[in-house]
């Protein structure tokens, strides 16, 4: 591809590569055709399982059929439903298969590829329906999804720049320069509503506005790599399927801003990411895309990556900076904020914004603030010209959503703003896995807190969450059931929080130190209800005093337990008890009647605990059982209990 020097040059690029996703783009289900594309899954996660072996062992067997010329293998970014991958979906056919090994290549190669028949085995099945479904559109998991960030992922080959063109990519930019000027462009991220994904939520336009109206020599725009949430990994799978537009994203930002240096912080722990983003980076600056005079016009704009060592601190705007100059990544107290000189990187005023905000940025520029903002909830307050002034309530646009936990459908997810826990949870991620009781879900992260059944109803937007007692955050949801114990579900993210602390203030390094030890002391039995109150005058404490929003949020998990879950806390610390049978200090193991003396727990212990002869009930030593759960598991009869 030559380089674009111009509108019309993008524009003829668009026309030249569109042909490339006409298999991808169609409805039609027709699986006597001899042009196929197989799109496989490239994501991390699939990466784990064996895809690239996957693909290598389709290209074999196609070519071994002598098709090549009529049937490519086609390696995408994540499609989301990972509980299923690896995925190869099969165009123009509409076939979606699952948990697909490299053995399965060869019988899809020649059952469905040269004999146009479905590898039914291979279909994806319904657990409410319990029946075999080929068409990903018509699955529970993908219906109520709306994929604005998530658009190209499991469509495009993230590796060429080409298929980004031809899904209409840097349109956006190409708009920006050539329609609007400066602050046209910041007034329609205003307009359209969208606020910060990475957790804060506050409006991106507004954001850039700042920044645009500060006046400094120099200006940098940054993207926020560092997703660093437990169970997260929304801004790693965009990266690995869509880094181009990541890219535009950020020229369209610093047009905006009048910044001509862009910088992405990734950790170092997502290769895949940044080899993919470093390749779209590479490609853009050969296209013209990127660097000097961008579709020949005065616009200068280049992106660097800078590699992050892993610490969740600096996924707090300061501490990231910091990070970037090479110092250790510690927050600074704000005035000046990152928009104003002297507080942003190297001093020059910068513009933060995180993975999935600039995501959606291309979308916006392409089909209108008004066309983004009247998806979800947002009720915004506008001047006498249409333009934005202010939030009356709710949250424009989408979410994507890290599905985890006690859940059937793990995965990626997209949704509007304002769709309640229950469709996110019940409708999309397929209920509770092993037909469990719902207790809670985890939303925010570390920094989050628990919401109960008792709003599942409650739609999901900044505010509502705020009310309920937790947050957004980036997007982490992990989905708890009745065996899952809050107390030691709040020492696990506190146990978190106090390892990523990074030292500098003494609510923050001390106090998750002091309450972690006092969530130890409630697990293990040893805590009274003295400890109790203890815990949550040092949780608020902690909570008014700590130096950046790391700290000041570390106590949300035990703050927010404690306000739905008390009395799990007073069984632990009174009964001596865990309700959920998690803490190991606290319950013991029993063999029930129902044993028939199969003598399989016997033979699975690894430490000799249990005793008893062929056919006869067994008995389990306490002093010898190290509680691991073997025995549980294996029994046939389910008749081993923990009381």
């Amino acid at each position: 591809m030559n380089k674009i020097t111009n509108r019309n040059e993008l524009l003829a690029a668009f026309e030249a590569c569109k042909g490339k996703l006409a298999l991808r783009c169609t409805n039609e289900h027709d699986i006597n055709s001899t042009k196929k594309e197989l799109l496989c899954c490239g994501g991390t996660g699939c990466h784990a399982s064996n895809s690239p072996d996957l693909m290598q062992n389709l290209r074999d067997a196609i070519e071994k059929a002598g098709l090549s010329a009529d049937v490519k293998v086609v390696q995408t970014g994540c499609f989301g439903f990972c509980a299923q991958g690896p995925i190869v979906k099969v165009m123009p056919d509409n076939v979606f298969y699952v948990q697909v090994t490299p053995e399965d290549a060869q019988e899809i190669v020649e059952k469905h590829i040269v004999g146009h028949q479905l590898v039914e085995r291979l279909l994806y099945v319904e657990p409410m329906l319990k029946e075999r479904i080929q068409d990903y559109a018509k699955m529970p998991f993908y219906a109520k999804q709306q994929r604005i960030a998530l658009r190209n992922c499991g469509m495009i080959n993230p590796e060429d720049i080409t298929e980004y063109i031809a899904a209409e990519g840097y349109q956006g930019l190409a708009k920006a320069l050539f329609d609007m000027d400066r602050a046209g462009v910041v007034q329609e991220v205003l307009n359209s509503g969208i606020c910060g994904r990475g957790g804060a939520g506050f409006p991106t336009g507004m954001k850039w506005k700042i920044a645009a109206s500060t006046q400094a020599d120099e200006k940098y725009i940054v993207c926020n790599a560092d997703e660093g949430d437990p169970g997260a990994f929304m801004d790693r799978s965009i990266m690995e399927g869509d880094p181009n537009s990541i890219i535009e994203a950020m020229a369209i930002g610093g047009y905006a801003i009048g910044a001509q240096h862009g910088l992405v912080y990734i950790r170092a722990e997502y290769p895949l990411a940044v080899h993919r983003l470093q390749t779209a980076i590479n490609q853009a600056r050969e296209m013209g895309l990127l660097g000097q005079n961008i579709m020949g016009t005065d616009f200068c704009f280049d992106i660097d990556i800078k590699l992050g060592a892993g610490a969740f601190v600096c996924g707090e705007e300061t501490a990231l900076i910091h990070s970037m100059e090479g110092m250790r990544g510690e927050p600074t107290t704000k005035p000046p904020f990152p928009a104003n000189v002297g507080g942003g990187y190297w001093g020059c005023s910068t513009n933060v914004n995180n993975v999935e905000t600039y995501a959606s940025i291309p979308v916006i520029m392409t089909k209108g603030a008004k066309w983004y903002a009247k998806i979800g909830n947002w009720q915004p307050q506008l001047d006498e010209n249409g333009n934005f002034v202010k939030t009356i309530s709710g949250n424009a646009g989408t979410k994507v959503f890290a599905l985890a936990g006690q859940i059937n459908n793990v995965g990626l997810v997209e949704v509007p703003m304002g769709t309640t826990l229950r469709e996110i949870i019940y409708d999309v991620g397929g209920g509770i896995s092993g037909g469990r009781e719902f207790k809670a879900v985890q939303t925010g992260g570390p920094s989050g807190g628990c919401i109960t059944k008792e709003n599942l109803d409650t739609p999901i937007d900044y505010g509502n969450l705020g009310k309920i007692g937790s947050m957004m955050g980036s997007g982490g949801m992990i989905v708890l059931s009745d065996k899952d114990c809050m107390p030691a579900m709040a020492k696990f993210y506190l146990g978190f929080t106090k390892d990523e602390s990074c030292g500098k203030c003494t609510p923050c390094r001390i106090g998750t130190r002091r309450m972690l030890e006092m969530l130890e002391k409630i697990c293990d039995g040893n805590g009274t209800e003295e400890t109790l109150v203890e815990l949550e005058k040092l949780a608020n404490t902690i909570r008014d005093t700590a130096l950046c929003g790391l700290g000041q949020t570390a106590p949300n998990p035990i703050l927010s337990t404690l306000r739905y879950f008390k009395d799990e806390y007073i069984a632990h610390v009174v009964n001596k008890k865990c309700p959920a049978g998690t803490c190991q200090k606290l319950y013991t193991l029993r063999i029930t009647d129902g044993c028939i003396g199969c003598t399989k727990c016997k033979r699975n212990c690894p430490v000799g605990a249990i005793t008893g002869e062929l056919k006869q009930q067994h008995t389990i030593d306490p002093n010898k059982c190290i509680k691991c759960g073997a025995c549980i598991d294996g029994c046939p009869k389910k008749a081993i209990v923990k009381e």
